[in-house]
């Protein structure tokens, strides 16, 4: 339950006010003067603050436009006197959610907060609500305004208008979900569905079932017809993800819905048709598979129409202040946190780092930040340990050496697993794989070296 914070230079009062509220089940924090208030306020967010007018050395219109600088939006009421309805009346245009004239009815202090809480209520769900529009409409991937990322919003702002079939490449983390549902919000099907699949998250059979339906009978379990993704998404957009995980026999099929537009249930005999426009993305490099042979040319030519290729983070490195920034704000609404800002030496560890997890590793250490920070401005000792400069760079910090060999083959080893962990979105068995590693020595590495495997996990921007 979030608390109160009443502020009075009277002790009295101080007890009077706090047992109406007790009484009330409100939860309360108290400050005997404005100073006090301020700094307990910079330790915590209070939705409301309860002040007298007249105190020495801070008044309450003072406190009120202190409160208001810095927490905006904190609501503050304030107890007077009869003869202070003049200087009430200018707490109000000064930004006050209003005042209570002494003396009052506990019912009548008790509902001036409720309402209070009410309207902070009202405007959190508003400001959450815009927010989602705003995700949907300029995804945080595409903040920044480096090179690589304004090249991306203009090819998004040029493709969205059409019905080519697209295909997004890029590590894991780096935000290809997003920019398909970007595509999908500014393009004439945005009132139809978006569905995604991940086509490495289910086996061949299962997958077939899922993207194209079955009819009742079809196999062991099949009792009752079922329609597919691709009939889910018609007259909107399906994403593919993994799209190069689909088996060779699937890929015949998909061709086919490429080429034609329609399709049969697993089966049926009777062909489906569908209006869908099809967005793919993968994280392997599939020109390399139709050259080893484990992916179709001509299907890779049908997908590939046009060609997004998404950067990683460490390489559009000067967009990291604006991303932390964005993900501040977010994680500080949802969260309800009095967090403003970013300390010079926090944002300078964020910027260097290399970011093997992009900017999905990026959202979860600001999301962290967040939750953990006791005060207005995230510092260094509220980022993880493990944080630290790239360790790419092998010189010592503030100096122009090189590092010892031992340090660089730490820093080395260190990196190269954070990135094969982030390919692999934090999967340890398929990592241990790809990197040809005893999977319970790989977790000894991650265990000795404090890599957050949680970081680099899932994300939704793909």
């Amino acid at each position: 339950m979030e608390k109160i914070l009443v502020v009075d230079d009277e002790r009295d009062n101080l007890d009077l006010v706090a047992h109406i509220l007790q009484a009330g089940g409100m939860e309360y924090d108290v400050a005997a003067s404005g100073a006090e208030a301020l700094a307990k306020m910079d330790g915590r967010q209070f939705p409301v603050v309860l002040t007298d007018l007249m105190m020495p050395r801070m008044n309450g219109i003072q406190l009120l436009e202190k409160v208001k600088e810095s927490w905006p939006d904190t609501e503050v009421i304030i107890i007077t006197a009869h003869g202070s309805i003049k200087s009430a009346i200018e707490a109000i245009r000064k930004g006050a959610y209003g005042y209570i004239l002494k003396p009052f009815e506990p019912d009548e202090l008790r509902l001036e907060i409720g309402k209070a809480l009410g309207l902070i209520r009202i405007k959190r769900e508003n400001r959450a609500l815009q927010a989602v529009l705003a995700e949907a409409r300029h995804p945080a991937v595409m903040v920044g305004d480096s090179p690589k990322i304004n090249a991306i919003r203009e090819l998004v702002k040029s493709v969205a208008s059409t019905n080519a079939t697209i295909l997004i490449t890029g590590e894991s983390g780096t935000g290809k979900e997003l920019v398909a549902n970007a595509i999908h919000n500014s393009s004439e099907r945005r009132n139809g569905p978006f569905v995604k699949v991940n086509c490495a998250a289910l086996a061949e059979t299962l997958l077939e079932s899922e993207l194209f339906g079955h009819e009742k009978g079809s196999f062991t379990g099949a009792i009752a017809q079922k329609k597919g993704k691709f009939e889910a998404a018609d007259g909107g957009t399906i994403f593919l993800d993994e799209i190069g995980e689909i088996s060779q026999a699937l890929q015949v099929r998909l061709l086919r819905v490429l080429q034609e537009r329609e399709f049969q249930r697993v089966g049926g005999t009777k062909s489906v048709n569908v209006d869908v426009r099809v967005i793919s993305a993968t994280n392997r490099n599939i020109a390399h598979g139709v050259r080893d042979g484990w992916f179709r040319e001509d299907l890779f030519y049908r997908l590939n129409v046009i060609a997004i290729e998404m950067p990683a983070l460490r390489e559009r490195r000067e967009d990291v202040p604006e991303l932390a920034k964005y993900f501040l704000e977010k994680f500080r609404v949802e969260l309800n946190k009095n967090v403003r800002s970013i300390s010079d030496g926090a944002m300078k560890r964020l910027t260097s780092y290399d970011w093997p997890g992009n900017i999905r590793e990026l959202q979860n250490v600001l999301e962290r930040s967040v939750v953990l920070s006791d005060h207005s401005v995230i510092g260094e000792a509220d980022l993880p340990e493990n944080l630290n400069l790239s360790s790419s760079r092998l010189v010592s910090s503030g100096e122009e050496r090189l590092v010892s060999f031992k340090e660089a083959k730490r820093r080395f080893e260190k990196e190269f697993i954070e990135a094969a962990l982030a390919q692999n979105s934090g999967n340890i068995s398929r990592t241990a794989v790809m990197i040809q590693l005893a999977r319970k020595n790989l977790q000894d590495k991650i265990k000795a070296y404090g890599i957050d495997v949680g970081s680099l996990s899932d994300w939704d921007g793909a």
